[in-house]
């Protein structure tokens, strides 16, 4: 794989904006997630059209030129060193294509944070303008907002991300198949990765890399059918290990476990389970692109170089 650029690291007084790529925000949640970063010494500047609602698909915050606009005049702002996104939900696969790329990669690099729906856009940054993205809590979820974790691993990859070179995978978190691998940071919601495929910017493959899978609200079938998805593509083929997330609101996880343990279970390479992203409650933040070395019986992520220059 291709060597991603990294983003500086934050400093006191950075400006980030805030932007609603997909779905709709709500407005207290807002509020509380730009108080936070104002207590980090950021100066969040919220995108015009953050609060919007789309008239006839209340699903999507705005439409998708509003949208797309938001992002990108956040992006290619000089002033800003970082994007943030408020939430997920549904909406980014219809607006990026809608970004123009070439001004994204002619704007330099910066931080983008997110997860969720923003998988589509974490795939779009690797494969379009080659940089490492941060998979973390967003502005105005309510997981971040509620849980110290959760802000303080954002905050140290953020500001000093030296001291967070090993991610420590969440309390419980077990070897569903022992083992080291090396490779490539990448993943994010398991459904978007599937809805990936075919588009003619999608990654070929995960061949090489560490691959990170976390779902929300599915039902095992469908899980089932994402999995089965990826692997009859021949995306999985050549991963070096898998690292399991969430799967918060999904059928009790007996049944999703022994899901993963049929479909990924016997790939051959190390797998961990329950590593504490995604929509869990505390989600650690995983810098996408960073090569990084997998032991699946310690928990343990470690990176070869901070996630952040």
């Amino acid at each position: 794989m291709t060597q991603l650029t990294r983003p500086a690291r934050l400093v006191p007084g950075a400006r980030v904006a805030v932007v609603a790529p997909s779905g709709p925000v709500a407005e207290e949640r807002l509020s509380a997630g730009l108080d936070l970063l104002r207590g980090w010494d950021l100066d969040p500047v919220v995108a015009p059209h953050t609060l919007d609602r789309h008239s006839e698909f209340p699903y999507l915050a705005g439409t998708d030129a509003d949208r797309a606009a938001d992002f990108q005049s956040a992006w290619c702002d000089p002033s800003v060193s970082a994007v943030l996104c408020a939430r997920g939900g549904y909406g980014v696969q219809r607006m990026v294509d809608l970004l123009d790329w070439d001004a994204i990669r002619a704007a330099g690099p910066k931080t983008l944070v997110g997860f969720s729906d923003i998988t589509a856009l974490h795939e779009a940054f690797a494969t379009r303008a080659g940089l490492v993205t941060l998979h973390g809590p967003m502005a105005a979820g309510v997981d971040f907002l509620k849980n110290v974790r959760a802000q303080e691993h954002l905050r140290a990859t953020l500001f000093s991300p030296e001291t967070v070179r090993t991610i420590r995978a969440a309390e419980g978190s077990t070897a569903l198949v022992p083992g080291r691998a090396r490779g490539v940071l990448l993943g994010g919601c398991l459904c978007l990765l599937a809805a990936e495929l075919g588009n003619p910017h999608a990654r070929p493959s995960a061949r090489g890399a560490l691959l990170c899978l976390e779902d929300v609200g599915e039902e095992t079938y469908r899980l089932d059918r994402y999995l089965t998805q990826l692997l009859r593509a021949g995306w999985l083929d050549g991963v070096a290990g898998i690292v399991l997330g969430s799967w918060a609101e999904c059928d009790p996880y007996e049944k999703v476990r022994a899901l993963l343990v049929d479909r990924v279970g016997g790939l051959g390479v190390p797998v961990v389970e329950e590593f504490g992203f995604g929509h869990g409650e505390g989600a650690l933040t995983i810098p996408f692109g960073v090569t990084a070395e997998l032991d699946a019986r310690a928990g343990t992520l470690t990176l070869d170089e901070p996630a952040l220059i």
